[in-house]
């Protein structure tokens, strides 16, 4: 079973940017498709951006496309998320996922908080 752990979150001004790290373990990297989620206070889980593993293919939501980028790291077993420009619309907490074999996304970190204010 996969275990996932993500780390980077903060507290940053507007137009800032953040490195958000989500760290694999228990299996191969390659194993899974990843995924960055994002819930903010009183609304719902939104997915921002996932990355094949297989061929490096990405797509983001479109609040965060053009902004974020979501790529791997083999070697270092992580994903990233790199989000630049923020906004205070950024504001959340935010988790990575990784797929299953039924192609749901099945295992979860624990979350990391971003909050983006003057």
């Amino acid at each position: 079973q996969v275990q996932l752990v993500e780390s980077g979150g903060g507290s940053v001004q507007p137009g800032a940017s953040l490195r958000l790290s989500c760290v694999v373990s228990g299996r191969p990297l390659e194993s899974h498709n990843y995924a960055w989620f994002r819930q903010a206070p009183g609304k719902e889980r939104e997915g921002i951006a996932c990355i094949s593993t297989s061929d490096d293919s990405t797509f983001y939501g479109d609040s965060v496309r053009g902004r974020f980028t979501i790529s791997r790291d083999n070697a270092k077993s992580t994903v990233f998320l790199q989000m630049d420009s923020l906004k205070p619309e950024d504001t959340a907490v935010y988790y990575c996922a990784a797929d299953s074999t039924g192609g749901s996304w099945s295992y979860w970190g624990q979350g990391t908080q971003v909050t983006v204010s003057s």
